[in-house]
């Protein structure tokens, strides 16, 4: 662990003590994620490739056996939130105290005997940015209490708790890759994941080896998952599959694609939602063999075709995320695209180590004659997924 979070870790373990009057039993910590490659296609039984960032959810946590559950964050005003866990029921809650509270609930509907816990949460995964702040907050608390309670389930069985307690007791009907790539990522590394059986492969991607960087550019717009828009992309994901006779968009062959699309006459938004799943699927498929055999810098003009995709066909860009790409891409990026859930949030750039501070300016300078709020640009570094750290 490193000395900045070890200091981060003892900091939300003093303030713990003094909002609870005893030490916590642990201190954990959860990432926020970036995803390489493959949007929107975990919810349709595809293959995503997610990193974790440094950014972490951080939770000191204490056990307790009288079925009260007790929540503070350092990022929200209110003070510490006392719930009855007999009392969580799905959709009670619209505050952030229903991601933690959701997975509590969600393991004790998995008959786990989970009898209540004291929290602090403290999190650098900046929110709203489409970095799965949501995930990291989910997942810490998963992890600590299956912990405290020696539950003995692995990272994925925690991811799957996790993405339950999101569409049910939140209620917003997100995939399984963002709980899965903060509880199982590993440092310089991308995760392939198949969402369909959940086997993963670790796959090497250390850029500064190589001479590249990848940045995260954060455009400061604002997105949620649980307002409508994609909501309507997922129902119209899964008309395409029902249309088309298959389980799900990821059994339409990228070979087949012509003829399926062919099939769905003047379903023409469907189309498009279709189209951009399996040619996604087919450009997950691409980076892997591109990285696994060492050709790193190839994956540029792929992230590009995924951005066009995501604008053109499934519609989830915006004026500031296309200003990104396009700026960057003018300034010599190797690639780019938006990244996340769309309506917002933020893009990554693939550039040389070189051209990263012309790159940068660009892209504020960009912003500024746009009149757009100025971005917060960062580096992406493939870090480690959720561990005990105290």
């Amino acid at each position: 662990m490193s000395e900045s979070s070890e200091a981060v870790a003892r900091a939300v373990a003093e303030r713990f003590e003094e909002l609870y009057g005893a030490a916590p039993h642990g201190v954990w910590a959860a990432p926020g994620r970036v995803n390489l490659i493959g949007e929107h296609t975990d919810y349709n039984d595809g293959f995503v490739m997610p990193f974790a960032l440094p950014h972490t959810a951080v939770a000191a946590v204490a056990r307790r056996e009288d079925g009260v559950l007790r929540l503070h964050s350092a990022d929200m005003e209110d003070g510490v939130v006392e719930l009855r866990l007999d009392d969580l029921a799905p959709e009670s809650d619209r505050n952030w105290t229903a991601y933690p509270a959701g997975v509590v609930w969600a393991l004790r509907e998995a008959g786990h005997p989970v009898t209540g816990a004291d929290l602090h949460l403290a999190s650098t995964v900046p929110a709203g940015a489409g970095l799965s702040s949501s995930a990291a907050l989910e997942v810490v608390v998963a992890l600590a209490l299956n912990d405290l309670y020696e539950l003995g389930l692995k990272g994925w069985q925690l991811a799957r708790l996790c993405q339950r307690a999101e569409n049910v007791y939140v209620g917003a009907p997100v995939g399984i890759m963002d709980q899965t790539a903060s509880a199982c990522c590993e440092t310089g590394h991308a995760l392939f994941l198949d969402t369909r059986d959940l086997s993963q492969k670790q796959i090497p991607f250390d850029l500064a080896a190589e001479g590249m960087r990848l940045l995260v550019v954060d455009t400061r717009v604002k997105h949620s998952h649980s307002e409508g828009e994609y909501g309507k992309r997922r129902a119209g994901c899964e008309k395409g599959a029902a249309l088309l006779g298959v389980d799900a968009l990821r059994d339409v062959p990228y070979d087949g694609l012509d003829a399926a699309l062919e099939r769905l006459g003047d379903e023409e938004e469907v189309r498009r939602l279709v189209r951009h799943v399996v040619t996604e699927d087919q450009r997950v498929e691409r980076v892997v063999s591109l990285l696994e055999s060492g050709d790193t810098r190839a994956i540029g003009p792929v992230l590009v075709e995924g951005h066009a995709s995501l604008r053109d066909d499934f519609r989830i860009s915006c004026p500031e995320l296309d200003l990104v790409v396009d700026t960057a891409l003018a300034a010599g990026a190797l690639g780019a695209r938006m990244t996340g859930g769309g309506f917002g949030g933020s893009a990554i750039v693939l550039a040389e180590e070189s051209d990263v501070a012309a790159i940068t300016k660009a892209v504020e300078e960009a912003f500024a004659a746009a009149g757009f709020t100025a971005p917060r640009a960062f580096e992406a570094v493939p870090s480690a997924g959720a561990r005990r750290v105290l």
